[in-house]
């Protein structure tokens, strides 16, 4: 038993009360510090492209060595074109061409709002293999007034030369039809090379608003 672990079960009641002289400024003192040991590091924002009617959001620099872990935020994705989905896709030349070969999967559950229709299952129109196509990471975003995709995608060790490189995402969307959907892509990109470039645009239209930010992981 470690010595924070015995400091405070010497202080518990057999009912479980904690005792008020467990809790001293040596004892928070050394809680924190056993926190701050484990904590996984920090978010740095490197960049952040807002859409205006855009064909594609590309993020060319500051993905490099100084990472092994880079995540993409989107927060209020809207398509310019109703019932659309969002990809992305990856390039190992600095964005002059998008064509990384991926093997991927893909999970959805959705539920309407009249508490009618519900689902869970594996969509094989949306996983690639060994394709360089574009990735489908959310799909049938409603373009209403109030209707827009929100997400995150994980992006690991880009720069090894060693290693495939695995991504992740999860997206909650406006369906369309008026479901909240969830929508959950997992895969790699099959290349040794790094991978120094991502690419976000719609499967059809553009995105007509809502913003994309890149943080690094230290």
């Amino acid at each position: 038993m470690g010595t924070i672990t015995r400091s405070f079960a010497n202080n518990i009641t057999t009912s479980g009360v904690l005792l008020p002289a467990s809790l001293t400024n040596n004892s928070i003192a050394n809680v924190t510090a056993y926190n701050a040991a484990i904590a996984t590091g920090n978010m740095v924002l490197i960049s952040s492209q807002t859409a205006s009617n855009s064909a594609s959001i590309s993020f060319t620099t500051g993905i490099n060595s100084t990472y092994k872990e880079y995540q993409f935020w989107f927060i209020n994705i809207k398509p310019a074109t109703d019932d659309v989905g969002l990809t992305v896709n990856f390039s190992s030349d600095s964005g002059s061409n998008y064509n990384v070969t991926k093997t991927t999967t893909n999970v959805r559950t959705y539920h309407d709002e009249a508490d009618t229709t519900t689902t869970l299952e594996y969509v094989a129109a949306h996983d690639l293999a060994q394709s360089t196509s574009n990735q489908l990471i959310t799909n049938s975003i409603g373009n209403g007034a109030d209707e827009n995709a929100v997400g995150t995608l994980t992006l690991f060790n880009p720069s090894s030369t060693t290693y495939v490189k695995h991504f992740i995402s999860t997206f909650n969307s406006y369906h369309a039809s008026n479901l909240s959907m969830g929508t959950y892509t997992a895969g790699y990109c099959n290349t040794t090379s790094a991978v120094n470039a991502v690419r976000f645009m719609m499967d059809s239209g553009n995105i007509s608003d809502g913003t994309i930010l890149m943080y690094g992981i230290v």
